[in-house]
């Protein structure tokens, strides 16, 4: 998205470490996963939990660690063998994994958006509690999987706060690659009154109190039409947990090696008033336009056979795709996170996660090993010289540096396809995506994303990549 003057759920969201989330929605806990036990973690865990954060939990809100970033993922064999196992299996092979073994029951799931009602199986996997590094004010999950017709999956996460309180079971998405059998979808209206789900993101209401998230378990529920082998195959699970400190402004980054990446360039802006029903292309496309510059960077095309549906007379069909295959039927939008992320590991050889990145030495660190990212930040006209627009929220794709230390990037607010290539101020780039406050056109102090990113890259990553991933926290 990218229009100034339209809102964005970003606005509503709590800046990561002050902002006060405004009241008024009634506490709901949300209902626990459909067939799955409840898996909450006991009196001991949540005491273990409390110890091993006390001592960080004691830290004053001004106070931040190097990387105020926790990104855990489970991806190995070994990962999907630990925690509570309810009809789910690890398997091994090139590509580790979590599938549906034995279903442990049926359950009848009422879809809102499509309005049906269908039985399915359903088996769960909880994990171990991940003691957060960083006590965190949001946290946000991620996932890759495989979901063949007739199967889909939700994830959920249960946190513990530094007083070892338990949240609820929150829903963090409900989750297809198709829409033929569930209508992927957030949850609203998941709160207990001292955090909310907003979309995608768990956030502390209130983080001036002090208040933090210490540690949290994670439950998947794979889904199958009964009486049949088919399953979900789960090969990432990721939990990004951050306190970015609460900033108008933030360092400036010294300039590092010039490169760039040749993504393709794809515009939003000329899918205006394509299909209303996934938000009518154009300035709501920002976010599926972006995933697809990056993904058939690494090679991931769509068949004549997937793009069938698309109105032949429309250019560029891939993004209609993309906007298909990531639209939240709930947030009635296509720019959740999670959801393309989900949407980019579905090709061949990729692998996705949604994070938090530090700096432009973070991203200097990826493109030098080519690997491009898309960056979320939300900034006035004048705050971005180039641009020509500002934004409430909006995500585009970075894809190199000039020799001077400048942001080039794929901005899909762009007439055409010809001139989705800017070079943006490094300065004014990195504070309006690293920041986590900022004013807006009418002078309100709202949100910034701190510096949220999609990052996509391959299942099998070489040695300059993987100490690339490893060097900005991502597990591979």
């Amino acid at each position: 998205m990218s229009s100034s003057d339209r809102p964005s759920r970003r606005t509503v969201l709590a800046a990561t470490v002050a902002a006060v989330v405004a009241g008024g929605a009634l506490p709901a806990r949300a209902a626990p996963a459909p067939g799955a036990t409840p898996g909450a973690a006991g009196p001991a865990e949540a005491a273990d939990a409390l110890a091993a954060d006390a001592e960080a939990m004691a830290l004053d809100a001004g106070s931040a660690p190097a990387r105020p970033v926790d990104l855990r993922s489970w991806l190995t064999y070994a990962d999907w063998s630990t925690g509570s196992a309810q009809g789910t299996r690890a398997v091994a092979g090139a590509r580790p994994g979590l599938v549906l073994g034995g279903p442990v029951g049926t359950l009848a799931f009422a879809d809102p958006h499509a309005r049906t009602t269908a039985d399915w199986e359903y088996a769960t996997w909880t994990s171990p509690v991940h003691r957060l590094a960083v006590p965190a004010t949001e946290v946000i999950a991620s996932w890759n999987a495989s979901t063949p017709a007739g199967t889909w999956l939700q994830v959920e996460l249960r946190a513990t706060y530094g007083d070892g309180t338990d949240t609820p079971w929150y829903v963090m998405g409900r989750w297809a690659s198709g829409d033929q059998d569930v209508r992927r979808a957030s949850v609203d209206g998941q709160t207990d009154g001292r955090s909310t789900v907003w979309t995608d993101t768990l956030a502390v209401d209130d983080a001036t109190t002090g208040l933090r998230i210490g540690s949290y378990r994670m439950r998947l529920t794979l889904y199958r039409r009964p009486g049949t082998t088919l399953t979900p195959t789960v090969w990432r699970l990721a939990v990004m947990g951050s306190a970015v400190p609460d900033r108008f402004t933030v360092p400036a980054s010294a300039p590092g090696l010039a490169r760039e990446l040749t993504v393709p360039r794809y515009s939003q802006e000329i899918h205006q008033g394509q299909y209303p029903e996934y938000d009518n292309g154009g300035e709501a496309w920002c976010s599926p336009t972006s995933s697809q510059m990056i993904i058939e960077y690494w090679g991931g095309r769509l068949t004549p056979a997937q793009l069938a549906w698309v109105d032949p007379s429309y250019a560029d069909p891939q993004v209609c795709h993309a906007a298909r295959s990531t639209y939240d039927h709930q947030y009635a939008g296509c720019g959740n996170w999670p959801f393309n992320a989900a949407y980019a590991a579905t090709f061949d050889g990729l692998q996705s996660v949604v994070t938090r990145l530090t700096s432009l030495t973070d991203l200097e660190t990826l493109i030098a090993a080519g690997i491009p990212a898309v960056t979320s930040q939300s900034f006035l006209a004048e705050e971005l010289t180039g641009a020509g627009y500002g934004t409430a929220g909006h995500l585009m794709a970075v894809i190199g540096f000039t020799a001077g230390g400048d942001v080039i990037a794929n901005d899909p607010n762009s007439a055409d396809d010809a001139s989705v290539r800017r070079v943006y101020a490094r300065r004014q780039f990195e504070n309006i995506w690293l920041r986590t406050k900022r004013h807006n056109a009418a002078g309100k102090t709202v949100s910034g994303s701190g510096g949220v990113c999609y990052l996509y890259f391959p299942v099998r990553p070489d040695a300059r990549q993987c100490a690339a991933l490893e060097a900005v926290g991502v597990a591979v």
